[in-house]
């Protein structure tokens, strides 16, 4: 590790400074995920991250996923998982798994991660209080849902008390039936109700490139209105689609800017609220771009 002198260490924070003003008082919401949640060493500098922006004067906002955990459980148990276009076919036997690993799990773990790095974090399923209200999305998928509405009443009134809301992506429908929501989905639509002033998906690449194998062929910034040739020319396509419709998504609500960056670098959220260089690639309304001509 690298030691910093007394001014260098100054120096560092007063460069912060611009970006602490910036942010102060705006929602942040970091959509956790990949690498990040596997990896022991990742999974607390996130934390530390979204602590660090809560002493700041942020308010961070947390959605997680746990897909491989979940498949983990099914396997023990002797079930099968099975998708369909990227989504996971969930029966009554599975939507109860689900439900155990991300609400009972995996959130709890992210819930006591940041409580042990000094921060304070509630943990929620979106059926706390009715957070996500849900609908069945294909009958072929069983309890996969979509997004009826957002009821965030409950998400202000913690931040304004000093917690980070974690959110497990589990809806409720009008009957009371839990429903497995895609995390990326839930982040956009929360992200967009909150009026979130940065959207960041943690993901397993540095961002999107026009060519993979071109390290050259990085793209930094897309604007909204391109995504969707970008994906007809096939330069998007698998599971960054959803990631990339949930940016536009997230946009179209009053998001400012949304990002999607490698959670595998450590730090990756403070590298893209502290640095004018950012990480990964970012997504912005036409309208946005025009303003900063």
């Amino acid at each position: 590790m690298t030691t910093l002198s007394p001014a260098e260490r100054a120096n560092i924070l007063v460069e912060a400074l611009p970006y602490i003003k910036r942010f102060y008082g705006k929602t942040i919401l970091i959509k956790y995920g990949g690498h990040a949640m596997l990896n022991d060493e990742l999974k607390q500098t996130v934390a530390m991250d979204a602590v660090l922006m809560k002493y700041v004067g942020m308010h961070p906002v947390i959605v997680h996923g746990g897909g491989p955990e979940i498949s983990t459980m099914l396997d023990k148990i002797g079930k099968k998982s099975e998708f369909i276009n990227g989504l996971r076919v969930t029966d009554a036997e599975t939507m109860d798994i689900v439900e155990m690993v991300l609400v009972g799990k995996v959130n709890k773990c992210i819930v006591s991660s940041i409580s042990r790095h000094g921060g304070k974090a509630l943990g929620f399923s979106g059926k706390d209080g009715e957070i996500i209200e849900a609908i069945p999305q294909s009958s072929d998928l069983g309890y996969v849902g979509e997004v009826k509405k957002i009821n965030p009443a409950i998400l202000h009134t913690v931040m304004q008390q000093g917690y980070i809301p974690v959110v497990a992506p589990v809806g409720v429908g009008p009957d009371g039936q839990s429903y497995n929501i895609n995390a990326d989905t839930v982040a956009g639509e929360l992200a967009a109700c909150l009026k979130a002033e940065k959207l960041m998906l943690l993901t397993d690449v540095k961002g999107i490139y026009k060519d993979m194998n071109d390290e050259e062929s990085f793209i930094s910034t897309i604007k909204s209105s391109e995504v969707q040739n970008l994906i007809e020319e096939g330069i998007i396509s698998g599971g960054m689609i959803p990631k990339l419709k949930c940016c536009v998504k997230a946009l179209e609500g009053g998001v400012k800017s949304a990002h999607i960056i490698d959670g595998r670098t450590p730090h990756s959220p403070l590298l893209e609220v502290f640095t004018d260089q950012g990480v990964g690639t970012m997504v912005i309304n036409d309208r946005e771009e025009d303003d900063n001509e």
